[in-house]
């Protein structure tokens, strides 16, 4: 066992290659050219991927902004010594006008009421940075109406407690081949510009799939999200992505316990498997409790670069597989990854469970310690459960 898998008392772990965050962002930084900023978003932990070493590596690698979802996530990533500015894409409470202000983080605004609400908590001499919100056609949160973006946009260069750095929208199916509906939005966010009597520092509305297919001079920034952690936004778009994206996430486990069973018996809650002849039989101490759930039973895992099964249903801590062979307690296997010429992505998880591969790193647990690498060394290892 290597010296970091010896900082947690489990044989499961996920590995980050910070190197391959690195790379993505730096490839779309080139795509982007000179004069467009790139605000990495963080949120969900960085999409399960760590958020303070991701968020070091994406401003190592030329990013401008942090993007969180809410201010808990901010603050968090302050409390790590994240400095660079951080912009929380949900809603806050009105009530924590003051702190955002204090702790030079950016909100989102997406009414009048909520900025006059928002300026009645704010300490004398503070400043909040806005950036406001606009719905061109998503239907969560934003700004409908011209008239009131022009009410809100007074009111932030009225007040001298607001500070109007930036506008944005998102685009709800970008990922998509069919342009129609982007192109519907895009115009709706235009003509929303144009009632504007000046223009923020910051006007961004592409995300991942919209900065890797368009570009367009109405906006200076792009979020990059998925694409950030080496994965597509959509399968349809893997044909034409502008340059190769390099997936940052694997997800390992070791054999805990073999055994072989004898034709008939049975694995695991229900005895939905059957042996069908001597069987050998490995036990994983992964299980639902780790976003590994039961509708994985089945799914290959890789041992010794070959694919063998789940077998059994899928326990809260641990999952089966049956083996070709009899191998070794503390025999690697992977879940997600490579093992010499056999790979398991996170799109064939995300195909397995019929959902997307941003629901599939998210889902991995808090207890899953995180083992980071950069300059293909190990770097460290972080268990978020326990700090």
């Amino acid at each position: 066992m290597c010296l970091e898998t010896k900082l947690f008392h489990r044989d499961t772990w996920a590995e980050v290659n910070l190197d391959h965050i690195y790379e993505n962002i730096s490839s779309m930084k080139t795509r982007l050219g000179t004069g467009v900023s790139l605000f990495a978003v963080v949120k969900a932990n960085a999409y399960g991927h760590g958020d303070c070493e991701v968020a070091k590596t994406a401003l190592d690698a030329g990013a401008d902004f942090l993007c969180v979802a809410f201010l808990d996530e901010a603050l968090a990533l302050r409390k790590k010594g994240i400095t660079a500015p951080i912009l929380v894409l949900g809603v806050s409470r009105p009530e924590s006008a003051a702190l955002a202000a204090e702790q030079r983080i950016s909100v989102t605004a997406f009414d009048e009421s909520w900025l006059k609400s928002a300026k009645a908590h704010l300490e004398p001499g503070q400043v909040l940075h806005v950036h406001v919100k606009v719905d061109s056609g998503m239907g969560r949160i934003g700004i409908r109406d011209e008239t009131e973006l022009v009410n809100v946009e007074s009111l932030l260069k009225r007040e001298a407690c607001f500070n109007f750095q930036g506008i944005f929208t998102h685009f709800a199916t970008a990922d998509e081949l069919n342009t129609d509906y982007y192109e519907e939005q895009l115009a709706v966010f235009k003509r929303m510009l144009t009632a504007l009597t000046g223009r923020p520092e910051y006007i961004h509305a592409a995300n991942s799939a919209a900065s890797l297919r368009f570009a367009d001079p109405v906006w200076n920034a792009v979020r990059m999200g998925i694409s950030m952690y080496g994965l597509t936004p959509s399968m349809g778009m893997k044909p034409i992505l502008p340059f190769p994206l390099r997936q940052a996430i694997s997800l390992k486990s070791k054999l805990v316990a073999v055994k072989q069973l004898v034709k008939g018996e049975s694995v695991s809650y229900g005895a939905t498997y059957t042996a069908k002849a001597n069987e050998w039989i490995g036990t994983l101490p992964i299980g639902y409790a780790d976003g590994w759930i039961r509708k994985l039973q089945g799914q290959e895992v890789l041992i010794d670069g070959i694919r063998v099964p789940i077998v059994g249903r899928i326990c809260m801590d641990q999952c089966m597989i049956k083996l070709p062979t009899s191998f070794p307690v503390g025999t690697e296997v992977t879940l997600i990854g490579n093992d010499g010429a056999e790979s398991i992505t996170v799109d064939e998880i995300a195909a397995k469970l019929e959902t997307i591969n941003y629901e599939i790193t998210c889902m991995i647990g808090a207890r899953v310690p995180r083992l980071y690498i950069k300059g293909n060394q190990q770097k460290h290892v972080r268990n978020f459960i326990l700090e």
